[in-house]
C-alpha cells in the first residue's frame, strides 16, 4: 500500500522538477550511525573558507576544495559535527546527539541560554508538535504538552482559550499568561462584555493571540515561575508563553529552500456532547391546556366544522406534553402559508430530524508556502498561509491570511541588522451567540419540543426568508413567543468581524568584542478590529446595543484600535574567568507605550427601514456611544548577573525597576528581584548510569500593574436632555494611592537523565503568595459611588509539576518515545478586605449566573468556588430530605459551597512510535477534579427533553403515566400497581424513608423545580484522546528520482477524537462561555467537534 501511495505522489510532482548536476574534485557520502541511511541536506564546508555544499538526496556530495583547505567540516541538526581530512573520496558517519536540541532554550527577553545553567523551570515545545492538528488557534496545540499549563478551550466557533500557568493568582485582574513573540510582548485580550461572561447575551470573539500563524512557530518556551519571568517585572505574575518564530538560514549552495504544505480537515459534532433526547412525549409543560381529554392540547375549531380541533401548545418551550402516538393534530407549520402542511392536521409523532441534524460537516483548508535561504552576509524567510474554514453551525465562516518576512544582513563583520514583519487579516462571519438568551444551542439543550423537526424549520425559512418560528404566540399570531426560527437566527441575526494586525521589529546586534555585545530593538504590535452585530426586524424582542434595551431589530458596531511599541536596549557580557569560572551579565532598558481606542455604538429603538444595517437607519436618535480610550506608559530598567563554577555550580540574580503611568505619579516605581541557583551534581558523581543531574532553587518577586484609568476620577457621558449634553461620575471611585499587585514566589527543582539520556525527569515544587490585590469594594451610597478601588487581599498557590521522558525501545528500524506531563496545584484565598465599618469581608462575588448560582473568591477556599443552594440533609442519617410533594428541599442559604473550578491535577501522555519511514503518535489529555455548574441540566431535566424523563419507574410502568392510588379515598394504602411517577431517594422531614411519588407528567418533576443547585454541579474530570497522527515520510531513494525534492510526507491527523471518560452529561467538561476569571459553568455551549484531516508536506 505504501509503495503504491509513494508512486502516486511521485507521479504528481515529478513533472515540475529538473535535474541538477555539479562537477567535483572531492566526492563523498554522509550517513547516519543510527540507521545507516544517507543524510539529506548535511552541510559540508571547507574549513577556513566560504566554500561549501550540502548532501543530495542520496546523501552524497561533490565539492571543489581550494588547495589551501585541508579539512572538511560536516554538520547536521541533531548530529555531532565531525571534521575529516580532505581526500578524493570520503565516507562520513555522523552520530546523533540526543541532548543537542535540548541544551539551549529561549528564556525571558528572547535570550537563548544553556538549559543546564538555569535555576528555574522552563519547558520548551517544538513548533512541529504544536502544529500537528491544524486549528484556528495555535494555543490548543499546547494541550497536555506542558506540565502546570492549564488550557481551557471553549467550543465556540473561533472562540477564546483560557491559558493559566500554576493557578489563578489575581482576584480581579488578568490571570492569563503573557504572550511574547521573538521578544515582543503582544496583546491577547478579547472584547467579550461582562454580560457575555455571565451568560446574559453576546458573542465570544476569541483571543487576539490566535492571530499568530502556527506555521511560523519554531518553538514555544513556557516560563512558569516568577524567577523565570522576573525580567518582565510588572507583567510577569501569570507566567509567559514565549514564542520563537522560524528564521532563514544560510545555505552552502546559496539556493532557497521551498516548503509547501496543504491540509484539509473535516469536522463533525461529537454526539457525546449533545443531549440524549427522549422521543415519546411532545410539547407542553404538563396537562394544563384547553378542554382536551388529558389536558395536553389546546382545543379550537380551526376547520369551522363546529367541532374543536386539537392544537399543539406550540407557544410553550418544553416537552412535558402528550404522548407522541400519531394522533392527528394541528402543529405550528399548519399555520404557515408556505408550508406543505398549511391548513392540515398531521400525525403527532417524534421529529425525523432532531437538533443533531441542525449541525453541518465543517471543513477547513490550510495552505502555506515557505521560502528561505541566505548567503554569506544575509538570510531571509518569506511565508504565506491561507486558512478557509466553515464551521459545524450553519453560516459560520472564518478566513485568515498570514504573511511574514524575516531578514538579516551583516552590515559589518560584527554588526548585524534583523527585521521581521508579520501581517494577519482575519474575517469571521456567524459566530454563535452565547449564554441563555436566544442562543440556539440553549434552545436545543433547555427549551425544546421533541416533536419539532429542524428540517421543517430550515425549509420554511429558506422558502419565505421570514421568521417562520415553531414557537409562535398563537395559531393566528405568528410572532415568536420565546424563540426565533433557528435558521432565521443564523442567516439574519448574524455578526461579522474583521481584524488586521501587524507585528514586527527592527533589531541591531553589535558584537563589540568576543565577550561583549549590544542589542537595540524597536518593536510594534498594532491592530484594527471591527465588529458588527445585526438583529433583523421580526425577531423576538431582546437586549441589544448601547444600554441593552429590548428591541426587535437593530444594528451595533464596535471599533477597536490598539498599538503597543517597545524600545529595548540590552548590553550582554559573557566571559570565562580562568579555567573554573565564567561570568554572564546583562543590563538593559525597556520603554513601553500602548494606546487603546474603542467605540461601541448602535441604533436606538430599532431599524427605521428593515434590512438596512447602518447607524443612520436608527428609529430614534442614538444614545451616547460607550467609549474607551487608554494610554499606558511603562519605563523599565533591568539587569542580571550569573556566575558559574566549573560548569557545575551556577548563581544568578536579576533586578527590574518599572515606572508606570497607571500608578500615582508620586509613587509609580517598583522593584522586582530574583535569585536563582543550580547545582549539577552529576559532574561530581561520575556514574555511567547517570547522564545528567541538577538541583535548582529560586526566589523572586514580580508584579501585576494596575490597569489604566484607576487612579484619577473621570466623567461618563449620559443621554442628553433637551439637546443638552450631560456627563456623570461613574459608579466606581478611583484611588490615587493604588499600588501594583505583587507576587512572592519560591521554587525547588530536580532534573535527571539516565542511561545515556534514554530516560529522564524534571520535578518542580513551588509556592507563591500574591498580595496587595486590586479590588473594587462596596461603599455607602451616600458617597455618590457604589464601589472604590483599593489594594487588599491575598491568594496563595502551591504545587508540584512532573515531566518525564523515555525511549523504552530504540532499534535500527523501530523506536518508541514517551513523554508524560503531570501537575497538581492547590489554590487558596488567604484574605480579602475589611469594609468601611471595619468588618472583615470573607466573600467576593466574581460572577452571578442564571439559576441563582455565583462564582466567588471566598476566604479559606480555592479561588473560584461555585455557590448556591444545597440539599438539606437529615442530621441522623445524612440522607437528603424531601418535602411532602416528594421533591428535594433546598437549603435556606443560597451561598453554600458546591464545588470549585480548579482541577486536582492535570496530565498529558504522549506516545510516538516510529518504524522506518512510518510514525504513529497519539496524545491522551487528562484532568482529575474541578467542578462545573450546568444550566443546561438545570432546565433541560425540568422541561422533559432528556431520556431521564422517560422509561419505567420502580413498578415497571412508564414514569409519565398518571399517579394512581390503590384507594382513591385512602392514600395510606399506597399506590396502585399500575401507577406512574417517580420516588426520589431520601427521607421525609421526620426521618422516615420517602415514599411520595412525583408526578412526571409536568415540569415540576425534575430539574430546577425539584432539586437544588447542588444537583447540577458536576465533576469536571475527563480523559481525552486529544491528538492522533500517522505520518509517512517518502523514502529517500524515491525522492532522488524526482531530482528536486529533498523531503516529502503525508500525514493523517485527528484531534478531539474521543472523550474516553467524563462525568458531565451531554457536554464537554472543558467547554465554557469565554476566557477570563468566570469559569466553571455552562449554558448552551456548542458541542465539541471531532476533527479528521490529512496534510501533505513537500520540500524542494
Amino acid at each position: 500500500m505504501m509503495k503504491r501511495l509513494t508512486y502516486v505522489l511521485l507521479c504528481l510532482i515529478t513533472g515540475i522538477c529538473t535535474a541538477v548536476a555539479q562537477n567535483t574534485r572531492v566526492t563523498g557520502s554522509v550517513i547516519s550511525a543510527d540507521d545507516g541511511e544517507p543524510i539529506i541536506g548535511a552541510s559540508v564546508m571547507a574549513k577556513g573558507t566560504a566554500v561549501g555544499t550540502i548532501t543530495n538526496l542520496d546523501g552524497q556530495f561533490e565539492l571543489n576544495v581550494p588547495s589551501s583547505a585541508k579539512v572538511l567540516v560536516v554538520s547536521y541538526v541533531g548530529m555531532i559535527t565531525q571534521e575529516a581530512t580532505v581526500q578524493p573520496s570520503l565516507r562520513i558517519v555522523l552520530q546523533s546527539s540526543m541532548q543537542n536540541l535540548d541544551e539551549v532554550v529561549v528564556t525571558a527577553l528572547g535570550i537563548s541560554r544553556d538549559k543546564k545553567t538555569l535555576g528555574y523551570s522552563v519547558q520548551q515545545v517544538g513548533g512541529d508538535e504544536i502544529n500537528i492538528a491544524k486549528t484556528d488557534n495555535f494555543v490548543t496545540g499546547l494541550n497536555g504538552k506542558v506540565s502546570g499549563l492549564q488550557i481551557k478551550n471553549t467550543t465556540n466557533f473561533g472562540g477564546s482559550t483560557n491559558v493559566v500557568i500554576r493557578g489563578a493568582s489575581s482576584l480581579t485582574q488578568n490571570n492569563q499568561a503573557l504572550f511574547v513573540v521573538d521578544g515582543i510582548p503582544i496583546d491577547n485580550s478579547n472584547t467579550n462584555n461582562a454580560g457575555q461572561l455571565q451568560g446574559r447575551s453576546g458573542y465570544d470573539y476569541g483571543n487576539t493571540a490566535a492571530d499568530i500563524n502556527p506555521n511560523d512557530i519554531e518553538s514555544i518556551s513556557v516560563l512558569k515561575g516568577a524567577a523565570a519571568t522576573a525580567l518582565y517585572g510588572s507583567r510577569a505574575a501569570s507566567g509567559v508563553i514565549l514564542i520563537t518564530t522560524k528564521k532563514g538560514k544560510a545555505s552552502p549552495t546559496k539556493k532557497p529552500v521551498v516548503k509547501l504544505s496543504s491540509n484539509v480537515t473535516l469536522s463533525s459534532i461529537d454526539t457525546q456532547t449533545m443531549p440524549d433526547y427522549q422521543k415519546e412525549y411532545g410539547a407542553g409543560y404538563g396537562p394544563y391546556y384547553g378542554a382536551s381529554e388529558n389536558g395536553f392540547f389546546d382545543t379550537v375549531d380551526i376547520d369551522g366544522d363546529g367541532t374543536p380541533d386539537l392544537l399543539v401548545p406550540y407557544y410553550e418551550d418544553a416537552s412535558r406534553g402528550g404522548r407522541l402516538d400519531g394522533t392527528p393534530v394541528y402543529q405550528w407549520d399548519s399555520f404557515v402559508p408556505s408550508s406543505p402542511n398549511y391548513g392540515k392536521k398531521t400525525p403527532y409523532s417524534p421529529s425525523l430530524h432532531g437538533p443533531n441534524d441542525f449541525f453541518e460537516t465543517g471543513v477547513s483548508f490550510t495552505n502555506s508556502i515557505d521560502v528561505s535561504g541566505g548567503a554569506d552576509v544575509s538570510t531571509y524567510r518569506f511565508a504565506y498561509t491561507n486558512m478557509d474554514q466553515k464551521g459545524t453551525i450553519p453560516n459560520s465562516i472564518l478566513k485568515r491570511n498570514n504573511a511574514s518576512f524575516t531578514g538579516t544582513y551583516d552590515l559589518l563583520k560584527n554588526l548585524k541588522i534583523t527585521s521581521t514583519a508579520n501581517y494577519t487579516n482575519t474575517y469571521t462571519k456567524g459566530r454563535p451567540s452565547t449564554g441563555y438568551k436566544n442562543n440556539i444551542v440553549s434552545l436545543f439543550r433547555q427549551w425544546y419540543q421533541a416533536n419539532i423537526d429542524v428540517k421543517t424549520m430550515e425549509d420554511l425559512y429558506k422558502a419565505t426568508k421570514t421568521n417562520a418560528t415553531w414557537n409562535r404566540k398563537d395559531w393566528n399570531n405568528s410572532s415568536p413567543a420565546y424563540w426565533d426560527n433557528a435558521y432565521w437566527v443564523r442567516y439574519e441575526n448574524y455578526e461579522e468581524d474583521k481584524r488586521e494586525r501587524l507585528i514586527g521589529y527592527a533589531k541591531l546586534d553589535w558584537e563589540i568584542t568576543d565577550f561583549l555585545n549590544v542589542m537595540g530593538r524597536y518593536s510594534v504590535d498594532t491592530y484594527h478590529y471591527l465588529q458588527e452585530e445585526r438583529k433583523a426586524e421580526g425577531s423576538i424582542a431582546g437586549e441589544f446595543g448601547v444600554g441593552r434595551p429590548n428591541v426587535t431589530s437593530g444594528y451595533a458596531r464596535l471599533e477597536r484600535s490598539f498599538i503597543e511599541t517597545n524600545a529595548d536596549l540590552l548590553l550582554n557580557f559573557h566571559r570565562k574567568l580562568g579555567n573554573d569560572f565564567d561570568l554572564t551579565a546583562l543590563a538593559g532598558l525597556n520603554i513601553r507605550r500602548s494606546t487603546l481606542d474603542q467605540v461601541y455604538t448602535s441604533t436606538n429603538n430599532g431599524l427605521a427601514v428593515p434590512g438596512v444595517y447602518a447607524l443612520s437607519n436608527s428609529v430614534d436618535a442614538m444614545l451616547p456611544p460607550e467609549e474607551r480610550f487608554e494610554r499606558v506608559g511603562i519605563n523599565g530598567i533591568f539587569g542580571s548577573v550569573s556566575a558559574g563554577y566549573k560548569n557545575m555550580l551556577y548563581l544568578e540574580g536579576t533586578l527590574r525597576k518599572d515606572q508606570a503611568s497607571t500608578l500615582p505619579a508620586e509613587e509609580n516605581s517598583y522593584y522586582y528581584p530574583s535569585l536563582t541557583g543550580s547545582f549539577i551534581f552529576s559532574s561530581l558523581l561520575k556514574q555511567d548510569w547517570l547522564s545528567f543531574g541538577k538541583l535548582r532553587l529560586n526566589f523572586a518577586e514580580v508584579g501585576n500593574s494596575a490597569p489604566a484609568l484607576k487612579v484619577r476620577d473621570s466623567y461618563s457621558n449620559i443621554a442628553p436632555i433637551s439637546g443638552n449634553s450631560l456627563v456623570t461620575v461613574p459608579d466606581t471611585k478611583n484611588n490615587p494611592y493604588l499600588k501594583p499587585e505583587r507576587q512572592r514566589a519560591y521554587e525547588a527543582g530536580l532534573e535527571a537523565n539516565f542511561l545515556k539520556n534514554r530516560v529522564g525527569f524534571d520535578v518542580a515544587l513551588y509556592t507563591n503568595q500574591t498580595f496587595d490585590q486590586l479590588v473594587p469594594i462596596s461603599v455607602s451610597y451616600v458617597t455618590g459611588y457604589t464601589s472604590k478601588w483599593i489594594n487588599a487581599g491575598e491568594i496563595a498557590n502551591k504545587g508540584v509539576e512532573v515531566s518525564l521522558f523515555g525511549t523504552p525501545v530504540k532499534q535500527k528500524d523501530f523506536s518508541w518515545d514517551v513523554k508524560l506531563n503531570w501537575a497538581a496545584n492547590r489554590n487558596k484565598v488567604v484574605s480579602l478586605y475589611t469594609d468601611e465599618a471595619g468588618n472583615e469581608v470573607t466573600n467576593l462575588q466574581l460572577g452571578s449566573l442564571q439559576g441563582g448560582v455565583t462564582i466567588n473568591a471566598r476566604k479559606g477556599e480555592p479561588y473560584g468556588v461555585i455557590s448556591g443552594t444545597d440539599y438539606v440533609y437529615d442530621k441522623a442519617s445524612g440522607a437528603k430530605v424531601l418535602d411532602a410533594k416528594g421533591r428535594y428541599i433546598p437549603s435556606p442559604e443560597n451561598n453554600r459551597v458546591l464545588g470549585n473550578v480548579n482541577p486536582e491535577w492535570t496530565a498529558g501522555l504522549n506516545n510516538t512510535f516510529t518504524y522506518k519511514n512510518l510514525s504513529l503518535g497519539f496524545l491522551i489529555d487528562m484532568q482529575k477534579g474541578g467542578s462545573v455548574f450546568s444550566l443546561d441540566m438545570y432546565y433541560g431535566l425540568a422541561t422533559g427533553l432528556y431520556k431521564e424523563s422517560v422509561g419505567a419507574n420502580d413498578l415497571g410502568n412508564p414514569k409519565r403515566d398518571p399517579i394512581v392510588w390503590a384507594d382513591a379515598d385512602d392514600h395510606s394504602k399506597g399506590y396502585a400497581s399500575n401507577s406512574g411517577g417517580t420516588i426520589y431517594p431520601g427521607v421525609q422531614a421526620d426521618g422516615t424513608p420517602n415514599t411520595v411519588r412525583v408526578d412526571e407528567s409536568d415540569y415540576h418533576a425534575d430539574g430546577y423545580q425539584a432539586k437544588p443547585n447542588a444537583a447540577f454541579v458536576y465533576d469536571a474530570s475527563f480523559v481525552k484522546l486529544r491528538e492522533v497522527s500517522i505520518t509517512y515520510n517518502i523514502p529517500r531513494p524515491f525522492l532522488a528520482k524526482t531530482r528536486c525534492l529533498s523531503a516529502a510526507s503525508l500525514s493523517l491527523v485527528g484531534s478531539n477524537l474521543w472523550i474516553i471518560h467524563k462525568n458531565l452529561p451531554y457536554a464537554d467538561p472543558e467547554a465554557s462561555q469565554s476566557s477570563g476569571n468566570i469559569q466553571g459553568w455552562q449554558s448552551g455551549v456548542l458541542p465539541s467537534a471531532r476533527n479528521f484531516g490529512f496534510t501533505l508536506n513537500i520540500q524542494f
